[in-house]
């Protein structure tokens, strides 16, 4: 009888333990919130001598795995208000990511899972100025990319950190007159916490 009871006992706990570790693990069906900051590098390269200023803010996305390794996400950040570095004026920016992710370790109880992600960037531009004259910055569609990994601290919570990149160019107009293409290709660097559910 004790023998029946010690062997129900360690069935249960048994059977709890793999629980937790299913519960552990990164797969189909789980939704996940992110949020943290990040620092964009907008530095520009275009041909009209305009740089832009590196800023830091919030940046947030939400997403779903559809299969244990692969996940859809949509990226955003705050709105940044950028100064040009060498010239008065400057432009507000709102990115939008939409990214397909792969993750390597989806499905197994690792703690760390590392993922890289492909996609498309939208950029939202407002505000825009240039040494005391108007200007006008089209919205901007490219690729972008990135590369993070979540280290998982309790069933839902885990720590992140991610770095991001965008192929951001989008006709200029300073004054009305046609000029050289804006072209950032910012970099964004971040961390923060990841929600699972």
């Amino acid at each position: 009888m004790k023998a029946i009871k010690i062997l129900t006992a360690t069935v249960i706990a048994g059977t709890m333990a793999m629980g937790a570790q299913s519960a552990m693990a990164y797969g189909k069906g789980d939704i996940f919130l992110r949020g943290g900051v990040a620092k964009v590098d907008g530095k520009s390269n275009n041909g009209n001598g305009l740089i832009a200023k590196d800023e830091s803010g919030f940046a947030g996305s939400m997403g779903y795995m559809f299969h244990d390794n692969l996940a859809i996400a949509l990226q955003s950040t705050e709105e940044f208000s950028t100064d040009w570095e060498n010239s008065a004026g400057g432009f507000d920016q709102m990115p939008i990511n939409l990214m397909l992710q792969y993750y390597p370790l989806g499905g197994t109880e690792a703690r760390v899972q590392p993922y890289a992600g492909v996609g498309l960037n939208y950029t939202h531009f407002s505000g825009e100025s240039a040494g005391g004259q108007s200007m006008d910055i089209d919205d901007s569609y490219g690729a972008a990319a990135e590369l993070g990994v979540d280290l998982k601290i309790t069933e839902a919570w885990a720590v992140n950190g991610f770095a991001r990149y965008a192929d951001v160019k989008a006709d200029t107009k300073i004054a009305g007159q046609d000029v050289n293409d804006t072209e950032l290709d910012p970099v964004t660097v971040g961390a923060g916490v990841t929600y699972r559910f």
